[in-house]
């Protein structure tokens, strides 16, 4: 038993430390390069975030193996040298909270600050926001905690009166009870109005907690509904729409004059929006053209790039040409076997979660039988999974930033994202992550029972007043396979048609 809990102890240590590498290798891939060599505070908090959150979703997969280690105790107390699971999940979930709550937002707020202004003015300036956002989650946090922070358990009262212990008794399915009068102590045949409801107050952390999975939910629902469907989809139908021939020089070079006056009109409509920026207007209309510019830019850029990818220059023309030719094949497969990994988790959620009783356990059973052929393959696949639904929400936030107004647009480009796209995609990452763990496990219930995530998701937050009912009516479980299933119609209607080139870009008055 402790060589078991010595091994699990070495295993997450070691994990850990390459998580971290891969946080760091991640970070300096996809920085843009005016960021090299700058920046260094969001860099580190975009190092921490990533760590934290693919940490949190490996610790379900830890959780599990954590209870495996004492499943077969011999003597007592030896669970008490297992790792202090319950413990370790507060501290993360905390440490997310305060990323995602404070820090995160105070290194935007500094990165995206005036240039022109000093370093101690834009310290101060994102100071203030920060605290004053603070303050206001404090207050709402507290005054939330002081009125409905309580858990209501419904249990079943069991009672009977004092008997004499008898000198020989039998006991059975017929005769649950010493006393065979008053069969009282049987919860089989109790009375309906044995039913009541225990409250305690809920622990401070585990409120913050449910709360920030509440509000993580939403988002994950929003976004991981669409992304899900839109992140295969998007792949299968950018190789529907691929190039299927190089284009001629004259071909070439027509495309190329329209996309130069394209990228004329965005830079004076650029400077246009600097000038207003230095005069103090940066009203509804202001942030639109904003959110207009941003989005136009993107396009331009994924035109030069698909122009480039027709058009391919140089000596190695003809390599060029046939490496782009097997990358829209890899996006081909690698759609087929996402949206083979999408229908599992819609067709699991639908089964298991959504009909009552569940018609099959699913993906816990996979899960189990993995772990049976080896120790680690169903914990590889779960985890794989959750991550799954991670690069769904990203999917999904990058598809409605193109299509809604509201929504900002923070792409994720190799070697072409800024830090301000790097600190938003991690923020939003550790918020999802949250409700990413919580849905894991709650569809995998079965095989992440008697876990401390269970004891955590699984009652304390289901139970919690004024919130169970979200759970109790599986409300995101239903959002979630509704927007899958709208964007899979959206995608069947309008996925396989070219993008029409735009007009002539000009800022709304």
């Amino acid at each position: 038993m402790g060589d078991f809990n010595l091994a699990l102890v070495i295993v997450a240590v070691v994990v850990s430390v390459l998580v971290l590498l891969v946080s760091v290798y991640l970070l300096i891939n996809y920085q843009h390069p005016d960021d090299a060599n700058q920046a260094y505070f969001p860099k580190l908090v975009v190092v921490l975030g990533l760590t934290v959150a693919v940490l949190s979703i490996l610790m379900l997969p830890a959780d599990v193996a954590n209870r495996q280690a004492c499943s077969k105790a011999v003597y007592s107390g030896a669970c008490n040298l297992t790792l202090p699971m319950k413990t370790l999940w507060l501290v993360v979930y905390i440490v997310d909270a305060v990323l995602v709550f404070l820090v995160i937002p105070f290194a935007m707020f500094y990165y995206e600050g005036d240039q022109d202004k000093s370093v101690g003015k834009r310290l101060r300036t994102a100071l203030i926001w920060v605290v004053a956002s603070a303050v206001v989650c404090g207050l709402v946090l507290g005054i939330l905690y002081g009125l409905v922070g309580k858990v209501d358990f419904t249990v079943r009262h069991l009672s009977s009166s004092v008997e004499t212990f008898p000198n020989s008794f039998s006991l059975s399915s017929g005769q649950p009870c010493i006393n065979s009068s008053p069969r009282v102590c049987a919860a089989s045949t109790a009375q309906a109005n044995s039913l009541t409801t225990w409250t305690m107050r809920a622990t401070f952390p585990e409120y913050v907690v449910a709360l920030t999975t509440i509000v993580g939910s939403v988002l994950f629902t929003i976004f991981g509904g669409v992304g899900i469907a839109c992140l295969p989809l998007g792949l299968i139908f950018s190789f529907v729409r691929r190039p299927k021939a190089v284009i001629t020089r004259s071909q070439y070079i027509k495309e190329a004059t329209e996309l130069g006056k394209k990228a004329r009109e965005l830079k004076k409509a650029a400077e246009a929006l600097h000038q207003e920026e230095r005069s103090g207007k940066k009203g509804r209309k202001f942030r639109k053209n904003v959110k207009a510019v941003e989005k136009e830019l993107l396009l331009l850029e994924d035109d030069m790039k698909a122009l480039e990818e027709m058009y391919p220059q140089g000596e190695k023309a003809e390599a060029t040409w046939a490496f782009t030719v097997l990358g829209y094949i890899g996006k081909l497969i690698f759609g087929v076997v996402g949206l083979i990994i999408s229908i599992a988790w819609v067709a699991h959620i639908i089964i298991y979660l959504l009909v009552d009783p569940p018609l099959s356990s699913f993906l816990n059973e996979v899960f189990i039988k993995l772990d049976g052929v080896w120790g680690l393959l169903g914990t590889a696949a779960f985890a794989f999974f959750c991550f799954y639904l991670l690069i769904a929400v990203i999917a999904g936030e990058m598809m409605l930033g193109l299509k809604l107004v509201f929504i900002t647009i923070h792409p994720m480009k190799w070697g072409g994202t800024l830090m301000n796209s790097f600190l938003f995609n991690v923020g939003l990452i550790l918020l999802c992550s949250i409700s990413v763990i919580q849905f894991c496990a709650t569809a995998f219930a079965y095989y992440a029972q008697a876990t401390a995530a269970q004891e955590i998701f699984g009652h304390t937050l289901q139970s919690l007043r004024g919130i169970k009912y979200l759970y109790k009516y599986n409300i995101f479980q239903y959002g979630f396979v509704a927007l899958a299933i709208l964007t899979l119609f959206y995608y069947a209607i309008f996925g396989w048609r070219k993008r029409k080139p735009t007009g002539r870009f000009q800022l709304s008055n």
